[in-house]
């Protein structure tokens, strides 16, 4: 979903001569798995609108909210493993091509997982952009985790619950907002077990480590984490259509093969298969691929 200022020029008729569109994005892009796709390959060139991206020379944080009752569920070792897993991989080395600022300010290949808690249903069931964020601050104000300018807050609910278009406009989500005086980032993913035909394009039954719901997360979590990096204030690299950098190769995968237990997979990293997104490589000829160069 993208925002979009609409004008129009009438003539002395009355009637529209002419119309313009200049698309921004608002975090929500890249829609639902079982929704239509883009060609990706025929978009042309992502745009730099100026605005800062989220890197320093030790890379970017990320923090894991457990939202809900994850007793028992794999999700616990699995997505700890992918964030630690991207750091330094082919895959997340595609962020390494855009920039802020000079370009000599690239992102860097470096994911740090800095921190994880736990919050126990504080804002229900139901959740909405704003009691997502305090979900955030109540885990910053309450000691959990520590506020973090260069880090993105990732709030991973369990499949009892609901978010406001999820499963039915979105997967997940990104935005930023003051905490404490701080302008954070932080991440809404869903658990694609609760809606598996809108939010797994592949994998509906069986995944590459066995939970559907974690490994559909894995793909929903890359996907928000570049797109942030790049975009994290909605001001930085984007395409004219309001499309961020995943967005663009949003539920598209490349080449894939089959695993072990018969699950589909597009990347093995450090001994662990996965099936996760494309990402838009910024190059004068870019595209959609898993990994670069």
């Amino acid at each position: 979903m993208k925002s979009a200022r609409f004008v129009s020029i009438l003539s002395v008729l009355g009637l529209a001569a002419a119309a313009s569109f200049a698309a921004t994005p608002d975090g929500k892009g890249g829609g639902i798995a079982s929704g239509a796709h883009e060609n990706a390959q025929a978009a042309g060139q992502i745009i730099y609108h100026g605005g800062p991206i989220l890197n320093n020379k030790k890379g970017v944080n990320v923090y894991y909210i457990w939202y809900g009752n994850w007793t028992g569920n794999t999700a616990t070792t699995i997505l700890p493993k992918f964030a630690t897993d991207e750091s330094g991989s082919p895959y997340y080395n595609i962020n390494t091509t855009y920039y802020g600022g000079a370009k000599s300010k690239k992102i860097k290949n470096i994911v740090n997982l800095k921190g994880q808690a736990s919050d126990n249903y504080s804002h229900g069931t139901t959740l909405t952009q704003s009691t997502v964020l305090a979900v955030v601050t109540d885990a910053i104000n309450n000691g959990s985790l520590p506020k973090d300018a260069n880090a993105l807050y990732f709030v991973l609910t369990s499949q009892d619950v609901n978010e406001s278009g999820f499963c039915t406009q979105f997967c997940g989500w990104h935005s930023h907002g003051n905490v404490g005086g701080t302008d954070l980032k932080y991440s809404f993913v869903g658990n694609p077990a609760r809606c598996p035909s809108n939010c797994l394009l592949l994998n509906k039954t069986q995944s590459p480590n066995g939970n559907i719901g974690a490994d559909g997360m894995v793909s929903i979590i890359a996907h928000e984490l570049e797109e942030t990096v790049t975009d994290p204030d909605l001001n930085a690299w984007y395409f004219a259509t309001g499309n961020e950098n995943a967005d663009q190769c949003a539920w598209t995968f490349g080449s894939t093969y089959t695993t072990g237990n018969g699950a589909t997979a597009n990347m093995n990293m450090n001994g662990t298969d996965y099936l996760v997104q494309q990402n838009w490589i910024q190059a004068a000829s870019g595209r959609c691929d898993v990994k670069y160069p």
